[in-house]
């Protein structure tokens, strides 16, 4: 993965994107899929980076600081667990479908099969195919367990 310093020509709002390679971020930038995430603009180009120089080996680095185990701010506590019981009544009607998800998907858009709400597990590869097709799916907030792993 590469991580480049974007920017939209209309408005200047600076940000990040992770991409496969150089090519990957020229392509997506052909095809119009790269948009500014706070104005919607899709003239988007790399913005100027500092370069990223190591340091030479005879050079002391300040020893790495431990991550501190501190407690979530309520206010996102509160989010969280918001967030968690809309996705829990939400596949509560749906149906687990593995790892066919983008082909079911695929058919009920279609019309080849009967319309139903379902979940499942799908590539990278195989929801952007689902996208660049008009078919609309979105990545589950937390991390679902298949039924079969799940006790």
């Amino acid at each position: 993965m590469i991580v480049f310093d974007l920017s939209c020509r209309a408005a200047g709002h600076r940000f990040e994107g992770w991409f496969g390679s150089s090519d990957d971020f020229s392509s997506q930038q052909q095809r119009g899929l790269i948009t500014c995430p706070h104005c919607g603009a899709a003239d988007v180009v790399k913005a100027p980076m500092a370069p990223a120089v190591g340091r030479k080996g005879s050079q002391h680095t300040a020893k790495p600081q431990p991550v501190q185990n501190v407690a979530m701010p309520p206010e996102a506590a509160k989010l969280m667990a918001a967030l968690a019981r809309m996705q829990s009544a939400a596949l509560k009607d749906s149906r687990w479908v593995g790892d066919t998800f983008a082909e079911q998907t695929r058919a009920m858009h279609y019309g080849e099969r009967e319309t139903e709400t379902i979940h499942g597990q799908a590539t990278l590869d195989e929801a952007k195919d689902l996208i660049e097709e008009g078919i609309a799916v979105a990545p589950l907030p937390f991390p679902v367990a298949p039924p079969d792993r799940s006790n």
